[in-house]
């Protein structure tokens, strides 16, 4: 296993990081034998670092860590999430304190490594949105996470990176956080790169860039499209998390890409996965897996690296078409 620098931590994270969410599942919906083997595959394969969140199946995913961890004598890096009720904003600093609580209680833990925002950064509050005022602003999101670091709860602040990107962009020239979740793959690459006029698809532009210039961690994510990537069989499972596309969509242009570039370089997971860690300004990929196997690919992805040039300028023609739609 290949490791990067996680961003101004100075931590060397695995390129691979184990994501324990609710739409691969395996922490969530499948049996306890499984879920020993899940986290044994992947630390006996160098995974270094496990990334869950209070949503993830309504705690599950984090009371599911809170006792493999400990019976497997494993001690990665670990990282959770919170929400925030938008409605009710009376005192974030401490609303930020009892989430955490209640996520320590679930995982069993005095501290996390990293504790991030969930909701979604834009200029209008509303939904799952918070706006940049709300994040920075005093008595804030970040002031919250900074008192709780000063508690040592935490050690490193962080994002998910979406919603607008001029919001989050701006979040993330602050200095203040740690790392970013950024949504990235091969159907959607704006965050790491300009996009040409036919593509459609949210432009997320900027965000690698200003994770890059603040010494920001990037942690992709969705690196597989909930799955739609991987493979042709649905769960139910597939969310979207970006504007302008649909399940519908992303399946089309999933059919383009691997039309286009045929065989030999792995499984369609493998494929997706070496697509994000082309990229060296992604500090790792967080991968989420609904069954064992899925782990041995990804490892296998890793160990094949990034995908050679040629793959790659065949996803530029294909970006210049918007998959062969134009």
């Amino acid at each position: 296993m290949k490791h990067r620098v996680f961003g101004r931590s100075g931590i060397k994270v695995s390129e691979i990081v184990f994501g324990a969410g609710a739409v691969g599942g395996i922490l969530v919906h499948k049996d306890d034998a499984t879920k020993r083997e899940a986290i044994r595959r992947a630390i006996a394969g160098g995974i270094n670092w496990i990334d869950t969140a209070a949503q993830y199946g309504n705690g599950k995913s984090e009371q599911s860590l809170g006792w493999l961890l400990p019976e497997a004598g494993a001690t990665p890096y670990l990282s959770t999430k919170f929400n925030l009720d938008v409605e009710n904003l009376n005192d974030i600093p401490a609303q930020v304190e009892e989430r955490l609580m209640a996520s320590l209680a679930r995982l069993k833990r005095s501290s996390v490594d990293l504790l991030q925002l969930h909701n979604r950064i834009g200029s209008k509050p509303g939904g799952r949105v918070m706006t940049v005022e709300q994040v920075l602003g005093k008595h804030g999101v970040a002031n919250g996470l900074e008192r709780l670091r000063e508690k040592g709860l935490i050690r490193h602040m962080g994002i998910t990176a979406l919603g607008e990107a001029a919001s989050v962009c701006e979040v993330i020239r602050s200095g203040r956080f740690d790392s970013a979740q950024v949504y990235y793959n091969l159907l959607n690459p704006s965050a790491g790169r300009s996009m040409p006029r036919a593509w459609t698809g949210q432009d997320l532009g900027g965000i690698i860039e200003a994770c890059r210039d603040n010494n920001v961690a990037v942690m992709a994510i969705r690196i597989f499209a909930a799955g739609i990537i991987a493979a042709d069989e649905r769960t139910g499972r597939e969310s979207i998390l970006t504007s302008e596309t649909s399940v519908t969509e992303e399946e089309r242009k999933t059919k383009a890409v691997f039309d286009a570039i045929g065989g030999g370089h792995g499984t369609r997971a493998q494929v997706a996965l070496r697509f994000v860690l082309s990229n060296s300004n992604v500090s790792c990929a967080v991968i989420g897996s609904a069954e064992l196997h899925h782990i041995d690919e990804a490892l296998q992805a890793a160990k094949l690296g990034p995908l050679p040039p040629p793959v790659l300028a065949r996803l530029d023609a294909l970006y210049e078409s918007d998959f062969g739609r134009v």
